[in-house]
């Protein structure tokens, strides 16, 4: 349907006034807007580190323990996932700032003196060819008045030249009125299909990065959801460990001298305790134990074979006639267990470390030192943990050898 010129130019005025007073302006608010958003992602990306981070440490210690150790497992695992979704959405971010955000903020400033520039020169040849259009028109009517005089057929020709002139100007506003407004429109679609371009591959983006977020999640969350299905289910080591102190086993040569001292079963169901990993720094020297180097200190485990014969003479001089005496070796090894403390020691946080005063027994649960480390159980709490092998000294507790 054709439309009437007029109709046409205002179509065309009217579509860069709203380049240029609507739709740069709405792209100006458009980038603080984008702007905002990055930030609150930023700050959400960055609050959700800091409570994975917190996840992770309790799954740390949780996975020192014997019966919550595939659990401990499985927080850090959880950790460690959202790690990768909040690094992945970061890096979607990135991309959002470069190309779309930094894409608008320059194309805007560029855009409204193009804009600005092409509807004036548009405006400025509209009016040129009116204005030439007119004065045809005007030339016209003068020949049309002085042809209608005596002499009519002498203005004939130039009142045909006029026409003529007249029709290729209007055939030429025409066509120039009909390319304004198509490259108008034309400029119009381009900026909105440059913004919604830029928006599909933002969306597309953030569709993979929930596509790979579920394939990772889908494929770790039954495993995860088996793993704290039942919170009553023990670890079988730590079962066997649990029934190996209930049903302690006696060796053949104490059942046959009749030795059935609880402190001494006790002493062989320690052999059962399965403790956690050793703390993974060597242990601190108590800066005080040079003190004690006149006493000439020992390791908890070493043994004085001559307090040890000493120990073996008094107790076969209390032994009962008729009994069964206990071996040196029995006693050296009561002699090994028991430590007592020379330097307070504070674990802080840490749940695997031992708290304790100076002057108190720990009876060692592992025999092997483990840089620096000793592992037992207080005999005033009963609470278990690591503590350094320089804040002991081998316990002399002569009411023990007299127990035994």
């Amino acid at each position: 349907m054709s439309r009437d010129p007029d109709d046409v130019n205002k179509l065309t005025e009217s579509t860069y006034k709203n380049v240029v007073e609507q739709f740069n302006p709405a792209l100006r608010n458009l980038v603080n807007l984008g702007k905002s958003y990055e930030k609150s992602v930023a700050a959400m990306t960055l609050a959700g580190k800091a409570y994975f981070d917190g996840i992770c440490r309790i799954g740390e210690n949780a996975a020192v323990s014997p019966v919550s150790r595939e659990l401990g497992v499985v927080l850090m695992e959880i950790s460690e996932t959202q790690r990768r979704i909040h690094t992945e959405l970061d890096e979607i971010f990135k991309k959002f700032h470069r190309e779309i955000i930094t894409e608008l903020e320059k194309k805007t400033e560029l855009d409204v003196k193009y804009m600005t520039a092409t509807f004036k020169r548009y405006q400025s040849e509209h009016k040129l060819k009116q204005d030439s259009l007119e004065r045809s028109h005007s030339d016209l009517k003068k020949l049309k008045r002085k042809s209608q005089g005596k002499h009519s057929t002498k203005y004939e020709i130039k009142e045909n030249e006029c026409l003529e002139a007249i029709s290729s100007r209007q055939t030429e506003m025409h066509r120039f009125i009909a390319d304004g407004c198509r490259e108008a429109l034309m400029e119009e679609k381009r900026r909105f299909c440059f913004l919604v371009d830029k928006h599909w591959a933002f969306t597309s983006q953030i569709s993979d990065f929930h596509e790979k977020a579920r394939e990772m999640l889908a494929e770790k969350l039954p495993n995860w959801h088996d793993k704290c299905s039942d919170g009553t289910q023990v670890p079988d080591s730590v079962m066997n460990m649990i029934e190996g102190l209930h049903t302690p086993e006696t060796s053949p040569q104490m059942e046959r001298h009749g030795v059935r001292n609880p402190e001494i079963r006790s002493q062989s169901n320690l052999e059962l305790v399965i403790p956690p990993p050793a703390p993974a720094l060597k242990a601190q020297t108590s800066p005080l134990a040079s003190m004690f180097t006149q006493d000439a200190p020992r390791s908890p485990l070493s043994v004085d074979h001559n307090s040890e014969s000493a120990d073996q003479d008094s107790l076969g001089s209390s032994s009962l006639s008729g009994s069964a005496s206990v071996s040196s070796g029995g006693v050296a090894m009561i002699r090994k267990l028991r430590v007592v403390t020379i330097f307070p020691h504070t674990a802080g946080n840490n749940d695997t470390l031992l708290s304790f005063d100076d002057g108190e027994l720990i009876t060692l649960l592992v025999h092997e030192e483990k840089d620096g480390w000793l592992y037992g159980e207080m005999d005033k709490t009963g609470r278990r943990g690591w503590f350094p092998s320089s804040y002991c000294r081998p316990c002399s507790d002569p009411a023990a050898v007299n127990r035994l």
